[in-house]
């Protein structure tokens, strides 16, 4: 059975479990539906024990996520990129991280971080089109898509369509971290793209995963170095055609004094995206938010209007008053959605 096999199987379970949830109280499960998602169960419980057969590793997984976990890393084992599974180090709604010990292949790193996602959680992100605009669609070895009836069938969404929107969706993260840490970003180190999973350097050590800023209160002599350094990284982004898209201190990893920025699906074309420069505000306005609150003072507005016409950039959105006064404590407000 086939990674996009395992998908389908996963995608039928979920289908009856959200069936099921969205049940009213009292109301009986039909029989074949209960029968349809036993069979499921089943047929995922015998893969992973085939699959087991040829790729052992510590983490203890509970039944079915050891069926989606031993489909999504066989292959990087296989090609000797990973040698074990430890322990599921971050859990979340589009993906989880497992913490895994190299194989061969990455040479040099004591510890490599396996995201891997899940299709059903993918589909279900909110204004998922409001990225994608402006963006060409990737196939699984980060390649332009342009068969006709690929595009027409991510257009329809089918079943098919689907599968390739998630796997663009990942191939999207993987070219953006690939880029951006070829260029200098503070971005964890991307090693290969294989299905639904990107192997990447872990940061933390075998203790735990190194926390997000938002869990960190900085000393007073560091915050304002990090937050230069932080605004460094989103020029590097500009720079080589990015918007983050999402960044907040939510997705900044902090370790040993320093900061990595992560999950980067849904990075945004400056020039592609009608909506980029509101995309940007929001990112700048964000992280000026959490450094605000450890004692740096930046306007975000005035801040973002000067990176992004630095780098070239014209704003063809009008920016919102409040933005450009630091101390409205509205930012957020005016700027969710994404």
């Amino acid at each position: 059975m086939s990674g996009n096999k395992l998908v389908e199987l996963f995608d039928e379970l979920d289908d009856t479990q959200e069936t099921q949830t969205q049940a009213p109280m009292g109301a009986r499960v039909s029989k074949r539906r209960l029968s349809k998602k036993h069979e499921t169960e089943n047929r995922l419980f015998i893969r992973a024990q085939e699959i087991a057969q040829e790729f052992k590793f510590t983490y203890k997984a509970a039944r079915f996520e050891e069926a989606w976990l031993l489909g999504s890393l066989v292959d990087m084992a296989e090609k000797r990129w990973i040698s074990d599974v430890l322990r599921k180090a971050k859990g979340g709604k589009e993906a989880s991280v497992y913490l895994c010990l190299p194989g061969p292949a990455a040479q040099g790193a004591e510890y490599v971080a396996a995201k891997i996602y899940r299709p059903r959680m993918l589909r279900n992100l909110k204004n998922d089109h409001q990225y994608r605009e402006g963006r060409v669609e990737l196939d699984n070895e980060g390649r332009r898509i342009i068969k006709d009836a690929d595009l027409h069938a991510m257009a329809k969404r089918s079943s098919y369509g689907e599968e390739l929107r998630h796997q663009s969706w990942i191939a999207h993260e993987y070219n953006a971290m690939q880029s951006l840490y070829e260029a200098g970003a503070d971005v964890p180190r991307p090693y290969v793209m294989s299905g639904n999973a990107i192997l990447m350097e872990f940061i933390g050590d075998e203790g735990g995963s190194a926390p997000a800023l938002n869990e960190v209160r900085l000393e007073r002599n560091e915050a304002q170095p990090l937050f230069e350094r932080v605004m460094h990284n989103v020029e590097i982004l500009l720079k080589q055609g990015y918007i983050h898209g999402d960044l907040s201190a939510y997705n900044i990893l902090y370790w040993e004094g320093e900061v990595k920025l992560i999950d980067f699906p849904q990075v945004v074309s400056p020039e592609g995206n009608c909506n980029s420069f509101n995309i940007f505000a929001r990112d700048v306005t964000r992280i000026c938010e959490y450094f605000g609150r450890q004692g740096v003072r930046a306007e975000s507005g005035r801040l973002a209007q000067e990176i992004w016409t630095r780098h070239g950039h014209k704003v063809r959105q009008e920016i919102h008053p409040r933005l450009l006064d630091p101390e409205d404590g509205q930012d957020r407000k005016l700027w969710e959605g994404g």
